[in-house]
């Protein structure tokens, strides 16, 4: 893949050897035919929330009468159930409907966690509801103690963790894939020139090795290749993410995926399907997200040790109240550690926190997509920032103006250059009429503009020929650079002439500006005692630039798109917890790779899929705020796990009897009480999350 990629790494050092030519702005969204793609595939998530939202509500009707008519808790209430059998079939009837209907997930949910020997949330849950299950039918029946009538608390521990479960899929609905989004990059059809000159349309699948293609203005290419005659600005962005458009000629490679700016070119095809840099891409994002560890979360860790301490505890308990010769006890006991062992505070402490947490993060302008990637953020020591359009703005803004002999000023010169510039939809013709619109400069009508790829632009104003454009254009007019330009180009500058009548007037330099809250970020960062380092395909001289006025260290330059993911596993292999920001599709697999990837929400759909958390807009501070997020949940994570655990640690011992020596043994009512204290408990600190002021800077 990297022979792809010869031309990319220059792609900034040859800024100011080709020209920003008028082009017909493009459309990026011109894959509308993709809208079609069905996302919803792979937005597991989403159908999960959705089928436990609907299995709630259900389950929480048919769960009201089966406690109103459920024999202990009417003792726990006080009240009388009328005697009949229709009265008593209640309970037991619509009990059995909720075990096998409401239950169904968390029964198939400890299958699976058995079949891997992993036990978790969903085995311990399993656990309670099936002995309660039993239980209940064996009090119903009169074969067990009338106290192991269970069906109230069944009924309430199905609906709590529904609850549980549908917060917490609702908290990781995605709604996009990283690999649909690559796909849609590419064209639908492609315009192959056969050997009789004819032009079919085929689609990209279809092409082969060494097909002549055309590529319309405005057009994606269908394939990687060479071009074989024309010359055009070539928009990368989606594949390397710096924004300003490359020149392309005859003899240069290109990429499939991106975009033929401002003429028509041929190329011929060098690599189509899966060996094009796009399908490389794509590949590297897909084994970074299966080779990305995925440790058990701290819910279901605290619930396995949870499993194991209910099992021993009931063991115990049977083996104990049988010694003691009371076999009836000893049954009544023991089925009674096991469904107080599964906590309901358990099954709503973490949900609840990361619900709160990431509709927190949401009014911020934070999209956490995956709990695990909010959890391992408060980890991390290294962010690692992909320079352009996440330090950077993005697009160039002009940062000098040079006049070459005093004769103008550095306004009336802008003035001209903006002039001829005012017809041209290139990213610089945007800069240097946006500059001189902010110095309140007059932009005058221009005629005959002409603008050449490559070279520059040409316009008429005032009567006068006005001149812009880069090294190309001087040779053309035998015209000599202004030697105070070499130091703009030295630090990466984009540098254009104004020529006026042919001769040399001024130069103006143009840069892509760091934004002013990227040195803010890092210092909050270097704070909090997380390393900053940047990483770009741009060359040295222009990231240690943008590096050294936001203050960052350690820059990794010139990085080729498929060797930022070997970055940050570099930074990894040093020991170092890794959250990787940025916004092109190269930077795609980096997202993946690292332990926390970071998209900034203006950037590409593909970027956004492969990242766990998404930053709705492009301040960089944010980063600072996930962070702070990321440390408050799990402190309050942390307190209602042991809440939550606490409450069992003491009760189920409790339950067992361990008190029964000295003559107490503690009630089912007074145990059922206590659960729905716990659960009340955590479901109220964890409100305490909507204190925190996520707004970066505050």
């Amino acid at each position: 893949m990297s022979s792809t990629h010869n031309h990319l790494e220059h792609i900034h050092s040859e800024h100011d050897e080709h020209h920003h030519g008028g082009h017909a702005g493009h459309d990026h969204d011109d894959h509308g035919d993709h809208s079609g793609h069905d996302h919803s595939a792979h937005g597991g998530h989403g159908g999960h929330a959705a089928h436990f939202r609907r299995l709630f509500w259900i389950m929480l009707v048919l769960a009201l009468p089966v406690v109103a008519f459920s024999p202990m808790f009417a003792r726990i209430l006080g009240f009388d159930l009328p005697d009949n059998a229709a009265v008593s079939a209640i309970s037991p009837v619509l009990g059995t409907v909720m075990f096998v209907w409401g239950g169904a997930p968390f029964l198939t949910g400890g299958l699976s966690e058995i079949r891997a020997r992993q036990p978790g949330m969903m085995l311990l849950i399993a656990l309670a509801i099936s002995v309660a299950f039993v239980s209940s039918w064996g009090a119903t029946l009169g074969l067990l103690d009338d106290q192991l009538d269970f069906w109230w608390e069944l009924a309430l521990l199905i609906v709590i963790m529904l609850l549980g479960h549908w917060i917490e899929m609702r908290s990781l609905a995605q709604a996009s894939s990283a690999l649909d989004s690559l796909a849609a990059l590419l064209p639908d059809e492609a315009e192959r020139v056969d050997a009789d000159g004819s032009i079919v349309s085929v689609r990209p699948a279809e092409l082969r090795r060494g097909d002549i293609v055309i590529v319309r203005p405005g057009a994606r290419l269908p394939a990687d290749g060479v071009v074989v005659d024309g010359t055009a600005d070539i928009d990368e962005s989606m594949i390397t993410g710096e924004s300003v458009p490359v020149s392309r000629g005859v003899d240069e490679a290109v990429v499939a995926g991106t975009v033929a700016t401002d003429s028509a070119l041929r190329i011929r095809v060098t690599a189509t399907g899966d060996d094009t840099a796009l399908a490389g891409i794509q590949k590297l994002v897909t084994d970074a997200q299966n080779s990305s560890s995925r440790a058990q979360r701290i819910a279901d860790r605290a619930a396995a040790w949870l499993f194991w301490f209910a099992l021993g505890s009931a063991a115990i308990t049977a083996v104990v109240w049988s010694l003691m010769g009371s076999p009836d006890d000893a049954i009544v006991r023991t089925i009674t550690v096991l469904v107080i062992a599964c906590p309901h505070a358990l099954g709503l402490a973490i949900p609840l926190v990361v619900s709160i947490a990431t509709e927190r993060a949401a009014r911020a302008g934070v999209l956490v997509t995956d709990r695990l990637a909010l959890e391992s953020m408060r980890t991390v020591d290294t962010v690692l920032f992909d320079k352009t359009g996440t330090l950077t703005t993005g697009t160039p803004v002009v940062t000098h103006v040079l006049s070459a002999d005093g004769a103008l000023d550095d306004d009336a010169l802008l003035a001209l250059a903006a002039s001829a510039e005012a017809d041209s939809e290139h990213p610089v013709a945007r800069a240097i009429v946006a500059a001189a619109t902010r110095r309140g400069v007059a932009v005058r009508r221009a005629t005959h503009f002409r603008a050449s790829t490559a070279v520059g632009v040409e316009a008429t104003v005032d009567g006068r020929s006005v001149s812009v454009g880069g090294p190309r254009l001087l040779e053309q007019s035998g015209a000599m650079a202004l030697d105070a330009t070499r130091g703009w180009s030295t630090d990466g500058a984009i540098v254009l002439h104004v020529l006026l009548d042919g001769a040399v007037i001024g130069a103006i330099g143009l840069a892509d500006a760091a934004r002013p809250e990227s040195k803010e970020a890092v210092e909050a960062l270097a704070a909090r005692g997380v390393q900053v380092v940047m990483i770009t395909g741009d060359a040295e001289a222009v990231a240690h630039s943008v590096a050294a006025q936001v203050g960052i260290d350690r820059v990794y330059a010139g990085v080729r798109p498929e060797d930022k993911s070997s970055a940050v596993r570099e930074l990894q292999q040093e020991g170092r917890r890794v959250a990787m920001v940025g916004d092109g599709v190269n930077d795609a697999p980096a997202l993946a790779q690292a332990d926390v990837g970071i998209a900034i929400g203006a950037g590409t759909d593909v970027a956004i899929a492969a990242a766990g958390v998404i930053l709705a807009g492009d301040d960089p501070r944010s980063v600072v705020s996930v962070i702070d997020l990321s440390k408050a949940g799990y402190r309050k994570m942390t307190q209602n796990l042991w809440w939550a655990a606490g409450y069992n640690l003491l009760s189920v011992p409790l339950a067992a009897g361990v008190l029964a020596p000295i003559g107490f043994v503690l009630p089912m009512e007074v145990g059922a009480l206590l659960m729905s204290l716990s659960t009340i408990v955590v479901a109220l600190n964890a409100q305490l999350l909507r204190r925190i002021d996520l707004r970066p800077g505050h």
